[in-house]
């Protein structure tokens, strides 16, 4: 493992001699063009002219240095730099530098958006050596390079009916409808299978609201409880009917969903424009570096103890585990979790969904569970799908 990771910071230190033109050079002042490229078109026609000339002047050699301006490059940039290296990849009609691509995807100190494409194009270019690597990345801290690994163990385990790689795959899926089949696999054969405390998912709040979000003014505006939690307190909300108060208290929400998911349409009504919290205490057995990954939908805020993790004021963009991560610090003793989600103005079906799921890990995805968590719901321990349709 120490000699791969030598060879990992090698091969990275060839990419970057690679882009500063020692090897397969590239000029790397076409490169800050593409890395300069922002929304909304800006930046567009200077970047597709650079674009040109590295394709031009590139060969097999130039891939690696593309890859590790990725590293530096947000998504527009991204894209641009991707674009250049499948022209290129094409130019040379597949013969491209298996070794520097393999290191590049193993060195987890590389984005994820550049190693998926190392990936890509080694899977086009030595497709054995791409077989042979797949395996490698069944716990890879990029999501997006465990699916495939992840598939192919759970066909053999399904086939096999062994339920110890089944675990294994449980253990490693990001993906829901992986993590889904997995678990369905194991409670067919009569196994047990506590999701919610196999992730580490939050499952028992306390709720407040709803509060306005109306013009969506709700995201910045700051209600009482983000001033300090007060458990007897009654505040001023939403009114549901016209010209009639609505007193909002805390009160218990416990999640029955197997994902974790606490739905503020059970606790506080299916109402638009709206803006909840939900509270919980985390109780941390010692002081630690921690995660919280959250999954939402909806625009949120998230604090720990009082300081803001971080913010994100968009709506309905889908929601997946582990969507957003936030490194911590948990100190020994209790952690006050307090999530903010606001519901916009639109009606359409698919934009009803006023939820999130949160859980706490550490850095590889492995739980953190907090000191006397509760007994996961029954109803959140689901049953096989199959089962469920019958």
């Amino acid at each position: 493992m120490a000699g791969m990771r030598s060879i990992c910071r090698a091969t990275a230190f060839l990419g970057l001699l690679v882009f500063r033109g020692v090897a397969g050079p590239v000029d790397e002042g076409l490169v800050e063009v593409l890395l300069a490229v922002g929304r909304e078109g800006k930046g567009n026609a200077e970047a597709s002219a650079a674009v040109r000339r590295i394709v031009e002047s590139g060969d097999a050699e130039t891939i690696p240095g593309l890859l590790a301006a990725m590293n530096r490059a947000g998504v527009v940039p991204a894209n641009w730099i991707r674009g250049a290296v499948s022209s290129i990849a094409a130019k040379t009609g597949g013969k491209l530098p298996a070794g520097p691509l393999e290191a590049f995807a193993r060195d987890t100190a590389n984005r994820p958006a550049g190693r998926i494409l190392a990936m890509e194009l080694l899977r086009r270019s030595d497709a054995a050596g791409w077989e042979r690597l797949i395996p490698d990345f069944l716990e890879d801290p990029a999501a997006e390079l465990r699916r495939e690994p992840v598939a192919r163990l759970l066909a053999t385990a399904k086939a096999a009916g062994d339920l110890g790689q089944l675990r294994k795959v449980l253990g490693a899926a990001r993906d829901e409808d992986q993590i889904r089949e997995a678990a369905d696999a194991l409670r067919e054969k009569g196994q047990t299978v506590d999701l919610p405390a196999h992730f580490g998912f939050v499952m028992e709040w306390q709720v407040a609201g709803p509060f306005e979000n109306d013009g969506r003014e709700g995201f910045a505006t700051e209600f009482p409880p983000e001033k300090g939690f007060d458990a007897a307190a009654a505040y001023e909300g939403k009114p549901l009917k016209a010209g009639e108060p609505n007193p909002v208290r805390w009160k218990p929400a416990v999640s029955a969903d197997q994902f974790g998911l606490l739905d503020f349409n059970k606790s506080v009504g299916m109402i638009k424009e709206a803006t909840a919290y939900a509270r919980t205490v985390f109780e941390s057995e010692e002081e630690r570096e921690a995660e919280v990954r959250l999954g939402c939908k909806n625009a949120w805020k998230v604090w720990l103890n009082g300081e803001l993790l971080f913010a994100r004021d968009e709506y309905h963009r889908g929601r997946e585990i582990d969507q957003y991560r936030m490194p911590v610090r948990l100190k020994k003793g209790a952690n006050e979790i307090l999530v903010k989600c606001c519901q916009n103005e639109q009606t359409e079906t698919w934009t009803v969904e006023w939820e999130f799921q949160l859980r706490v890990c550490d850095a590889t995805g492995t739980p953190v569970l907090a000191v006397g968590r509760p007994a996961t719901p029954a109803a959140a321990l689901g049953v096989p799908e199959k089962s469920a349709k019958d």
